[in-house]
């Protein structure tokens, strides 16, 4: 983890490519050890502000409803905020009531901040609850990607899955993915190959197809 200064309080933020924080919490499904309870697998971590409010109620859902999406990946998802696990409960409930959406996830309750502060989710300004933070493990439990967003914004559910078939594809064939992929605006749904590490792989590269110049081609993505 790194420590960032945020006014005066200093805030600890994982570190990409480095192990998940080891936490032993409650949820809404008993009892879990992270991120050995995800071994094998891809997960999310995903703090919200607080339960029974709008926005984050519409993000669970959503999570909630693509959750088989994410599971097709190889990855589950768990949810966090400093809300007891009775409120957890309730809120969970009148999701499935209200909305007719089960949340098919464990909901990690961390009353007192231990875990959110692991992850960086609690800042000065917040008052004690969360950003929305968000933290993509892989399955060997290292942190892969992170994801901020303030109180008032909503995440991206497409944007997530988009994140996880990128690293798994990036991963799988030892390429990189460029913006907005598969929906490029130059090179479509090709990925692009890493740059050559010396002037040997630097001429090799000269005139291929697919390669603009020696540090940037590009090819159709494997399955």
């Amino acid at each position: 983890m790194d420590g960032t200064e945020l006014g005066k309080e200093r805030v600890e933020v994982p570190c990409i490519g480095k192990p998940c924080p080891h936490m032993e919490v409650q949820t809404t499904r008993g009892a879990v050890t992270l991120p050995q309870h995800f071994a094998g697998k891809w997960f999310l971590l995903f703090s919200h502000p607080g339960d029974f409010t709008p926005v984050c109620t519409t993000e669970f859902a959503s999570f909630a409803r693509h959750h088989d999406e994410f599971r097709k990946l190889n990855c589950e998802l768990i949810g966090i905020s400093v809300d007891s696990l009775q409120s957890h409960i309730a809120w969970v409930r009148w999701i499935r009531q209200k909305l007719g959406v089960e949340i098919t996830f464990p909901v990690i309750a961390d009353p007192f901040g231990d875990a959110s502060r692991k992850l960086g989710a609690i800042h000065p300004a917040t008052g004690g609850s969360a950003v929305r933070a968000l933290i993509i493990i892989d399955p060997k439990g290292i942190v892969r990607a992170l994801f901020y967003y303030p109180r008032g914004v909503g995440r991206s559910t497409k944007e997530l899955l988009r994140t996880m078939r990128a690293l798994q594809v990036a991963d799988k064939h030892g390429v990189v993915t460029p913006a907005n992929w598969p929906e490029n605006e130059f090179v479509g749904d090709h990925v692009l190959l890493k740059p050559p590490r010396d002037e040997k792989g630097a001429e090799e590269r000269d005139g291929e197809d697919g390669c603009l110049d020696w540090w940037f081609c590009h090819r159709a993505a494997e399955e």
